[in-house]
């Protein structure tokens, strides 16, 4: 039990490192292409150089992560993200078009289609089950913890270096995140009975089937409708691609200002991973977070109606919190009702849905607000982020009577 805790921290502290390269990344990108050209359809491009490789290429990653080394394919998936903030920063330096940058979130968006079903297949295999919603929540507390230091150090690093200078930094980071994974070690695989699709009509004897995972999620009356809370409440109710506008027009801080709102959220989901690990496990898990996406929404309203710093990092902070318990919630409900054959596949369609929700939301916050106005584009995705859990809640009742997470296990076939 020691050793997989051990090498558990390690893979955590991988992912953890690059989620900080990461959350840099992404915010020094929208904050220099903000300055360079003061257009809000540029900050909804971002989000969709960043989702459209996730939607091409979610078969291909899953079938990678449920043949190849999970460890190897993570390790490499985390140097190539710290290329990419290398390349940034070429591109930065050399005051490069507009379409050097969406041609490099491009290929960050490749990295991410095949670092998200690897690492997220990879956890169930070092992590004994019984203590999985433990590392879901130290994965959740140290990513959480990477989110804040990544844009907290970004903004002060913009008070005083020029963005290539910060961009360069996910050189390192990807270096050390690829070490942490491929330091794991060897990882065997969870066989389970009846989870080995494997097709031969025409594509020869081991050709994997990457329809699986879609089939899968589409049969669960339970991973269904919770990634369906996610991809729609989030792809509305997000702000994050416009908080360099709300930083700029609304609230008139600079880029200091920016860095903080851009940590409030994590702080929020930290407080409450560190909160979530002294409370008893829920009793109706589906029932909360039907309500903590709701109140996502409402909160999210808030961060549009409020125009003044401590208020919206307050609401940024709550929204975090809410999110760390949908977070957890989601993960551990997949890694306990899919087997671990078809893991990568499943692992990669959720990834379309989180890709939908994080980076195809932040296409649609930018088209919003160039459409309607920030303010009015925040308000009205907080609304449409509750209509959303009511319509969830009325076509899948048995989300809300889910028993406690632990009880889950995956069905006898898929």
């Amino acid at each position: 039990m020691d050793a997989a805790l051990a090498r558990t921290w390690r893979f955590v502290g991988g992912r953890a490192t690059n989620t900080f390269g990461r959350a840099i990344i992404n915010t020094v990108v929208l904050w220099d292409l903000w300055e360079l050209t003061r257009d809000k359809w540029v900050l909804a491009s971002v989000g969709v150089m960043q989702v459209l490789p996730v939607l091409l290429l979610f078969s291909r990653a899953g079938w990678l992560a449920d043949q190849l080394d999970r460890r190897k394919l993570a390790s490499s998936a985390g140097f190539a993200m710290g290329m990419v903030g290398v390349g940034l920063a070429i591109a930065s330096a050399l005051h490069a078009p507009v379409a050097a940058y969406l041609a490099l979130l491009f290929v960050q968006g490749c990295v991410v289609a095949v670092h998200a079903p690897a690492t997220a297949s990879l956890l169930p295999n070092i992590a004994p089950r019984e203590v999985l919603p433990r590392a879901n929540r130290m994965q959740a507390s140290l990513s959480e913890l990477a989110l804040i230091g990544g844009p907290t150090l970004a903004g002060l690093a913009l008070l005083g270096f020029e963005p290539w200078c910060v961009f360069a930094l996910t050189g390192l980071t990807g270096t050390v995140s690829a070490f942490l994974y491929y330091s794991v070690g060897h990882v065997p695989r969870i066989s389970a009975p009846g989870a080995d699709d494997r097709k031969g009509s025409g594509h020869g004897p081991d050709k994997i089937d990457w329809r699986v995972g879609l089939r899968f999620i589409f049969r669960s009356r339970l991973l269904l409708p919770a990634l369906t809370l996610d991809m729609f409440a989030v792809l509305f109710a997000g702000v994050t691609a416009l908080l360099p506008v709300v930083a700029d027009e609304i609230l008139h801080v600079g880029s200091f200002g920016y860095g903080i709102l851009r940590a409030s959220m994590p702080i929020g989901a930290v407080t409450m991973a560190v909160i979530g690990g002294r409370i008893p496990a829920w009793k109706r898990p589906g029932r909360v977070l039907l309500i903590v996406v709701a109140l996502y929404g409402v909160i999210t309203i808030g961060i549009g109606v409020s125009t003044w710093l401590p208020l919206t990092a307050l609401c940024l902070v709550v929204s975090g919190a809410l999110d760390n318990i949908s977070v957890v919630i989601r993960l551990t409900l997949e890694q306990n009702v899919v087997h671990d054959a078809i893991r990568g596949r499943v692992a990669a369609v959720h990834n379309v849905f989180i890709g939908m929700s994080n980076e195809l939301g932040a296409a649609e916050s930018g088209a919003a607000a160039a459409l309607l106005g920030t303010a009015p584009a925040i308000i009205v995705g907080g609304a449409v982020a509750i209509v959303v859990v009511g319509a969830v809640a009325i076509l899948w009742p048995e989300l809300a009577r889910m028993p406690p997470l632990a009880e889950l296990q995956p069905p006898d076939n898929v």
